[in-house]
């Protein structure tokens, strides 16, 4: 009797290790786990019910990972996280993890999480999890935000996963009527003078305390999106913060975006947290040499 014990308790923590320590009925069954061997689990503790046939092994205390996975498996086939709970995954919208959000083929009414029917889902997998995928997340969030929050996420978007307007158009296309495309497309675009980042309004407090003039703020040029250009001026100055700019990649991309604005004809310049706000006089003085 022990053996077989033992032999199911290896089985539980090999499913479970696979996906954040959770499980299914079906999964378990398949694994040779009696309906018997699985109420007797329920009972003790050692099986914890999510959802109608979702169970956790052992933790009372979920993961987000876990939480999200199991409200997805519960929604059936070809279910996805989406909105904030997809944005959230992401790391493109901040703060304290949203509740579930699930979209699927089919209707569903789950206990504890939001759910959505679409036919058509652009999909993948992040961490373990179905997911929409960062463009789709984007048009789902477009309605639910402010313009500065909407700009932020699109701004994460670019930095950490690379991407673009088109490819937001393109979700955007495939979709007959979205609440909130207008909001997104001024984003993409550059239309709207966003500023992310508590270095971006510092950089803009400077330059009105010099009298200098100032950048449009977050728009592309020539296909990519800058900080910020003076563009009668032929001037881009990107801001690096070192959440942004720690990494190879990053550094890659820093050097790529010099190029390209020196391509275009534009002088450039990078200043730091420490140009900006510790030490702001040199910068300025460059600035309205540039400037005049």
């Amino acid at each position: 009797m022990a053996g077989k014990v033992s032999t199911v308790e290896t089985r539980l923590a090999k499913l479970a290790g696979r996906s954040h320590g959770v499980v299914t009925r079906g999964q378990l069954l398949a694994a040779g786990i009696t309906r018997d061997e699985i109420d007797h689990r329920l009972s003790l503790g050692a099986l914890l019910r999510e959802h109608r046939g979702i169970y956790r092994v052992g933790h009372r205390a979920p993961s987000v990972e876990a939480r999200y996975l199991a409200a997805v498996w519960a929604c059936g086939d070809g279910a996805v996280l989406s909105g904030r709970a997809a944005a959230y995954l992401w790391g493109i919208l901040k703060g304290a993890a949203p509740p579930p959000e699930v979209t699927a083929p089919s209707e569903h009414r789950i206990k504890g999480v939001t759910t959505h029917r679409a036919r058509h889902i652009a999909r993948t997998t992040h961490r373990g999890i179905p997911i929409t995928t960062v463009p789709r997340t984007l048009v789902d969030l477009a309605s639910h935000l402010s313009l500065d929050a909407l700009a932020r996420a699109c701004h994460e978007a670019g930095v950490k996963y690379e991407t673009t307007p088109e490819q937001v158009e393109a979700v955007l296309a495939k979709r007959r009527r979205t609440r909130g495309a207008a909001k997104l497309r001024a984003v993409t675009s550059g239309d709207v003078q966003a500023l992310l980042s508590e270095l971006e309004r510092s950089f803009q407090r400077r330059l009105k305390e010099a009298g200098l003039p100032l950048p449009q703020t977050n728009r592309p040029a020539h296909g990519r999106r800058v900080d910020c250009r003076w563009p009668d001026r032929r001037l881009t100055v990107e801001l690096d913060s070192y959440r942004y700019h720690h990494s190879r990649h990053a550094w890659e991309q820093d050097r790529r975006r010099e190029r390209e604005a020196r391509a275009r004809g534009d002088e450039f310049r990078r200043y730091t947290y420490g140009d900006v706000v510790e030490s702001p006089r040199l910068m300025l003085a460059e600035l309205r040499a540039l400037l005049r």
